[in-house]
């Protein structure tokens, strides 16, 4: 890595990470999910490594008004802390952080009414202890294009870190350090199939940099820049419905080289899920110091849980009248706000989209009554451990570590790990 950008990573996580750490990291995952299995797998990786666990939630997953998971943000440290205590990792070495914070649950009303919103939002976050704020306004609202040009977003975000700053300061809270950016990737990952992704360009980031400086200049908010320790920006990664488009580092020198321009700054990298190992490694060599991962998450726990159930009909005769899979088709069929209009083609493509999409669009039914009641049932009906044959035919990927005795078999501990193999990967990129 070349010197000055090791120089401005290792000086942005100082600032995220503050006096937790002795020693740096190359790296930190953000997890991304509001899912309990999720936040447990993250932890007990944490408690092995000894290291910091960064886990963020969406403006969607959670804001005043209760977002698709019902929990305000105070609401969401608890649970998350709640979740910590039980696994033995200390609160204290918990960041959260919130994502895409800006007036994109409200995009449909008119901006101002939507940006009273999002300013809101960012200060229920700040006064519950969040450390780490995404501010993204980059989204039209009702009437505008549905993308902005960057001095109106830099504008709207300048807004929010201002009441980022009052809240902190009234509340008593350490203030927040910052994530700018205005070429977002779409929360949850592209909607349509990825032929070539568009690398941001050098003058871009530079630019979205300089625009965010005058603008926070001119709301003189100028002390919140100075807590700014990352972009987004678009390296070439992303994930779609059923593509993923792989990081290739030479299509993205040129924006690294950038990073020379930006003191201090590193990238952060959204949609990440589904990189292969070397792609991650590749990321944080390149100053994308941050990587994102949320979808990947719970698709590897859906996995777990739909290979659950079909050894569970195995055990029990083929004689089991609701299966998961029918409960959540059920559901989702049922309520289908949250994947309509992300799905596309035929009827059946579409049946396929909703169970085994990248996008993982399944992961805002798992807090459904009905999908809770069915995953306990589910898990309850496993007793004993499970025979390894049969996780050999159904949960390959957990096969091995399960016959070396490195995990059990009980049904439970398998989802767990199912996760934590989706982690894995994560933590070989970013720990020294």
């Amino acid at each position: 890595m070349n010197a000055a950008i090791e120089n401005n990573r290792d000086a942005a996580l100082r600032k995220l990470l503050g006096d937790r750490v002795d020693s740096l990291p190359r790296g930190i995952t953000s997890v991304c999910s509001a899912h309990p299995l999720v936040i447990e797998a993250a932890l007990r990786r944490g408690v092995s490594e000894g290291a910091i666990v960064l886990i963020e939630a969406t403006c969607n997953q959670v804001n005043q008004e209760g977002g698709y998971t019902g929990m305000t943000p105070r609401d969401f440290r608890q649970f998350v802390e709640d979740i910590a205590s039980v696994v033995g990792f200390p609160s204290d070495r918990i960041i959260l952080g919130g994502d895409h914070l800006g007036p994109n649950p409200w995009k449909k009303l008119p901006a101002e009414e939507a940006m009273a919103k999002a300013e809101a939002m960012i200060a229920a976050y700040v006064e519950a202890g969040f450390e780490k704020i995404h501010l993204d306004a980059s989204m039209g609202c009702a009437g505008e294009p549905v993308a902005l040009a960057d001095e109106v977003t830099a504008a709207r975000a300048a807004r929010l870190a201002t009441v980022a700053e009052g809240t902190a300061r009234r509340s008593g809270r350490r203030p927040p350090v910052y994530i700018i950016g205005t070429e977002v990737p779409p929360p949850g990952g592209a909607t349509h199939a990825l032929d070539e992704l568009d690398v941001t360009t050098p003058k871009a980031a530079i630019n979205t940099l300089a625009v965010h400086r005058e603008a926070f200049a001119k709301a003189g908010t100028e002390a919140a820049l100075e807590r700014v320790v990352g972009i987004v920006v678009q390296p070439g990664v992303e994930f779609s419905n059923a593509d993923v488009a792989i990081y290739q580092p030479d299509r993205a020198r040129s924006l690294i080289g950038a990073l020379r321009e930006m003191p201090g700054l590193l990238f952060e990298a959204h949609s990440t899920d589904y990189q292969p190992a070397e792609a991650l490694s590749a990321l944080v060599d390149g100053g994308f110091a941050i990587l994102k991962v949320g979808p990947g998450l719970t698709f590897a726990l859906r996995e777990a849980l739909y290979g659950l159930d079909a050894i569970a009909s195995k055990l029990e005769g083929d004689a089991v009248p609701n299966s998961l899979y029918a409960t959540m088709e059920a559901v989702m069929m049922q309520n289908p706000a949250n994947w309509d209009s992300h799905y596309h083609g035929s009827a059946e493509e579409r049946r396929l989209q909703r169970h085994f999409s990248y996008s993982d669009r399944i992961r805002y039914y798992w807090p459904h009554e009905r999908a809770m009641a069915a995953v306990d049932s589910l898990l309850n009906r496993f007793v004993d451990d499970i025979p390894e044959t049969l996780i050999s035919q159904y949960l390959g990927r957990l096969y091995p570590a399960v016959v070396a005795g490195k995990i059990s078999s009980r049904a439970r501990d398998l989802c767990i790990a199912a996760i934590d193999s989706a982690l894995a990967p994560y933590s070989a990129a970013t720990i020294v």
